[in-house]
């Protein structure tokens, strides 16, 4: 169940440089909050594909349901119940607002997650000719 897996380690070590430089520096009404989110699902997603061998509708799953109820614990003001609305660290990590439109954002991510691993597997593999 569990290995090691170069290329989706990769994936997700490129996609956090991204989410880290667009939460660093871009101050937008689209990228920073909804593009930002349709990426933090693909990288979740290649983090678990990384480490767990994983049927892809699996893990495709268990990442938008992970999703889903961090927006969830939004919805129910779950940093404000824990006592910790004072800490910049829990409201960056589990949100501090509920939006439809972030669950689409996460649905989105997941989509392509989907179509993109099923595009890979129609893909023949490139084979060395040695010429």
């Amino acid at each position: 169940m569990f290995r090691f897996h170069k290329r989706y380690f990769l994936l997700s070590f490129s996609l956090l440089l991204v989410e880290i430089l667009i939460a660093l520096y871009v101050r937008d009404e689209f990228i920073r909050p909804y593009f930002g989110d349709f990426l933090a699902v693909i990288w979740l997603y290649c983090t678990l594909k990384a480490f767990v061998n994983l049927p892809v509708k699996v893990a495709a799953t268990c990442v938008l349901l992970f999703a889903y109820a961090l927006e969830t614990a939004q919805h129910f003001q779950l940093v404000k119940v824990l006592g910790l609305s004072h800490s910049r660290f829990f409201n960056v990590l589990i949100g501090n607002r509920f939006e439809w439109v972030d669950m689409a954002a996460y649905t989105l991510g997941i989509a392509t997650v989907i179509l993109l691993e099923g595009w890979k597997k129609k893909t023949p593999a490139k084979t060395s000719t040695g010429a």
